[in-house]
């Protein structure tokens, strides 16, 4: 019985996508981990729920380095989201991929996911893999109110990132009106070039976008 108590824990593990290597706890922690990693997927609250009530831990993480909280923002599940973070999970625990919450809540535009993980101490700098960060994904994404947010509580937002290109240079390049009406206002310089030497204005103009272009000049 043990042994076969075993195997359907790996299984479970494997199945969510769990590395059992990866974690030091006993089969019942390890297992309760499990359970709540894949209610978390599933967007299932009183799976979430019930894990968590029986001493599942609100930061393991299944092989991509996703948590229960960063599952929630993907899956859109502000239920979810809340009690991962009453239960103290860690809102600046990237994935492999170094992609934070803050990063995952501003590229899909949640403005609500993106103020309440402010709040709790989301770092607004952090970078992943591609070099990106919060504001820079909020301001290619077009998503103007999580920009404002950023802006706001302090996002740097002349910073540049990956070949050299700032948040508004993204959202000039990309087509968004709005967000670089309200990063000119805020007062992102229109004068910084990118690795290839060009400008928003430049990018806006190579890419059509005659009402940023003006904005711009």
């Amino acid at each position: 019985m043990i042994k076969h108590t075993r195997l359907f824990t790996i299984g479970l593990a494997l199945w969510v996508g769990l590395s059992p290597a990866a974690f030091a706890q006993n089969d019942s922690t390890f297992t309760l981990n499990a359970q709540l990693l894949v209610a978390a997927r599933q967007s299932d609250v009183e799976g979430v729920k019930k894990s968590l009530q029986r001493g599942a831990l609100p930061n393991s993480r299944n092989r991509q380095g996703k948590t229960s909280l960063f599952m929630s923002i993907e899956k859109n599940q502000m239920e979810i989201f809340k009690m991962m973070l009453d239960a103290g999970a860690d809102v600046n625990l990237p994935s492999l991929e170094k992609v934070t919450p803050l990063i995952a809540a501003s590229y899909s535009g949640n403005a609500d996911m993106v103020t309440m993980l402010i709040a709790r101490g989301a770092k607004l700098e952090e970078e992943d893999r591609l070099h990106k960060s919060a504001l820079v994904y909020a301001a290619g994404m077009g998503h103007t109110k999580v920009v404002e947010q950023l802006v706001n509580a302090g996002a740097l937002i002349d910073a540049a990132y990956i070949d050299g290109l700032t948040p508004l240079m993204w959202a000039a390049g990309q087509g968004h009106s709005e967000t670089a009406r309200f990063l000119i206002s805020k007062g992102a310089n229109k004068t910084l070039k990118d690795e290839r030497g060009l400008t928003a204005l430049e990018m806006a103009k190579e890419a059509g976008h005659a009402e940023i272009a003006a904005m711009l000049q």
